[in-house]
């Protein structure tokens, strides 16, 4: 299945110590929605059990996003989510934590 406007298709990498072991299409992938995410994140546990884990190979912006927006990018697919220039008093690295009563700056 193709993601459509020129897009490749993203397929779900199988990897142990760096190589890949299998590679499958990601169904669905057209419009990415939490039932893709549950599927990928089954699929990382899965793999986490055999000692390995999974990687997406050419996913489409929009389920990139989707993880991105869910803080699942490393849990589902192994990866670090490259992080942004620090803000201001922010250290590099380091996740601001926002409490519910904090006022908005």
């Amino acid at each position: 299945m193709s993601v459509g406007r020129g897009d490749t298709e993203t397929m779900v990498v199988l990897v142990h110590g760096g190589i890949e072991l299998a590679s499958r299409p990601l169904a669905r992938t057209c419009r990415p929605d939490l039932a893709v995410v549950e599927e990928l994140a089954r699929l990382q546990l899965a793999a986490r059990r055999l000692g390995c884990s999974i990687q997406l190979r050419g996913p489409c912006t929009e389920l990139r996003e989707l993880l991105v927006l869910l803080g699942l990018t490393e849990v589902v697919t192994g990866l670090r989510q490259v992080s942004g220039q620090a803000e201001g008093r922010e250290q590099a690295g380091i996740e601001e934590v926002v409490m519910p009563d904090d006022p908005v700056a």
